[in-house]
């Protein structure tokens, strides 16, 4: 008697790293691994971008600090966007970068450091839907007042810091006056400060703690 089983398809990914040396290790794992199909690698983010946008892809692996927009960057651009892969980001385990990976919007995290194999069922893992990270103190996530901002609150956060008005923050959005003070109002609550020389004082003290605060879109 023969039975048949249901074959399942591999897994479609994508690999962008900047250092070839690393590239060039993680496509010999993923094409030697049945339960994967690699369908492209790229040494930035823009050459990452442009194929996912055309290739459907299930998994993206990215290197943080990918030239020239960098991971957090390509995530965001990338988390809106229907067809997009779920990204896994394989960086060293430093400078809080799991959780700001988080933020940004990946899925998952595995550190270089670790077994090869991490990397490979934490990407199975991001194919079925699951999130992977190694443990975050979630309360700090979420209370950080800078992950709280939308990405307009943001702007005109970086906007302030320029000592521009309600008026020339009006002009600089696109938005109206009204507008404007409805997101400064917004924007002074999720921060707890009460004026814009508050919020400014924020920014710049932020900035100087964080040294990859950046607010632009």
């Amino acid at each position: 008697m023969v039975t048949i089983h249901d074959k399942v398809s591999p897994v479609s990914v994508m690999l962008a790293d900047s250092n070839p040396l690393v590239l060039s290790a993680m496509s010999e794992i993923f094409e030697r691994d049945p339960r994967f199909s690699l369908v492209a690698t790229s040494a930035t983010a823009e050459g990452f971008l442009g194929t996912v946008m055309r290739v459907p892809v299930q998994v993206g692996v990215i290197d943080w600090n990918l030239p020239a927009l960098g991971g957090a960057k390509l995530i965001e651009v990338l988390r809106d966007q229907e067809t997009a892969p779920k990204l896994v980001v394989y960086a060293d385990e430093v400078s809080d970068v799991p959780r700001k990976a988080m933020s940004a919007g990946a899925a998952g995290f595995a550190p270089r450091s670790g077994a090869v194999d991490g990397l490979l069922e934490t990407c199975l893992a991001v194919s079925e839907g699951k999130m992977v990270f190694p443990y975050l103190d979630v309360r700090q996530l979420q209370t950080d007042p800078i992950e709280q901002l939308s990405r307009r609150e943001r702007t005109m956060l970086e906007a302030l810091s320029k000592g521009l008005t309600n008026k020339e923050l009006s002009a600089e959005l696109g938005i109206t006056t009204n507008t404007v003070k409805f997101h400064l109002s917004n924007l002074y609550e999720k921060l707890s400060v009460k004026n814009r020389a508050q919020a400014i004082a924020f920014y710049y003290a932020n900035r100087a703690e964080r040294g990859d605060f950046r607010l632009e879109e």
